[in-house]
């Protein structure tokens, strides 16, 4: 489903989840005949949807370097070869073909919207965040996901702990969109480690519900928001790098 972004003097944006893989989430950004993707994973079904909606790519985000992120863009280069990439600048070579190198604080435009760049290091080394702080949207990759965090491949707890905090003190209204559908099972690793019969244990169980009735209808658990996220969200909710440790421990450890 399509969510459109209205402004006075522009054409509305749009941005859709699109699904591939497993589950992967590809985003879309869409204004007018132009479109720009968020870590697109493969090439054929996303030209396919671009194609078939007769939108020209004319930028790819990227937000870190793994192959479930970059794997399309070399293709999608290959049919559109004024298509520009970001991507963080300390990761040059492992996206050789980034075209605008970012680093943390940038500002630029697409689409008519300012994107702001948010450097937010733990589940790799240069993983980066783009804000779009006139629509209202975050994309974060692998960092903060709907109910959950990152593996941490590269980075430290402190430095996720930082990352999350820094997502998360943006606007409550902020939509966030994660690369992943796992919401459901963060969901049910979150309900284990809580009472139930407490506050958030109830509002755990309740956003679950509503996430598997979502997936029942074949519908994304995305966008999930900031608010949402500070009221359910354990790791985000973690006082402390040493308290997100555990909790990052007992998820990659957990077989529910």
């Amino acid at each position: 489903m399509a969510t459109p972004v209205t402004g006075a003097d522009r054409p509305p944006l749009q941005i859709e989840a699109v699904p591939v893989l497993r589950d992967n989430y590809v985003m879309a950004l869409t204004c007018g005949h132009d479109a720009v993707l968020v870590d697109p994973a493969v090439a054929p079904p996303l030209q396919s949807w671009l194609e078939q909606r007769g939108l020209a790519l004319v930028a790819v985000l990227q937000t870190h370097h793994h192959h479930d992120h970059i794997g399309g863009t070399p293709d999608l280069l290959q049919r559109w070869p004024r298509c520009r990439v970001f991507a963080a600048e300390a990761d040059r070579q492992r996206i050789p073909f980034l075209t605008d190198p970012l680093v943390d604080g940038d500002c630029f435009a697409l689409l008519g919207q300012p994107i702001d760049v948010l450097a937010v290091p733990g589940h790799t080394r240069a993983h980066i965040a783009y804000h779009l702080p006139a629509s209202g949207d975050l994309f974060c990759g692998d960092t903060l996901f709907a109910a959950g965090c990152g593996r941490l491949f590269e980075g430290t707890a402190a430095q996720m702990h930082a990352a999350l905090q820094r997502l998360c003190s943006l606007p409550e209204h902020t939509r966030v969109w994660c690369a992943h559908e796992y919401t459901a099972g963060n969901l049910n690793w979150a309900i284990s480690q809580v009472q139930a019969d407490e506050p958030l244990g109830q509002a755990l169980r309740q956003r679950l519900a509503q996430v598997l009735e979502l997936r029942a209808q074949g519908r994304p658990t995305i966008p999930s928001s900031v608010e949402l996220e500070l009221q359910t969200n354990l790791f985000v909710r973690a006082g402390s790098a040493e308290r997100l440790a555990e909790l990052r421990s007992s998820k990659d450890h957990w077989s529910g």
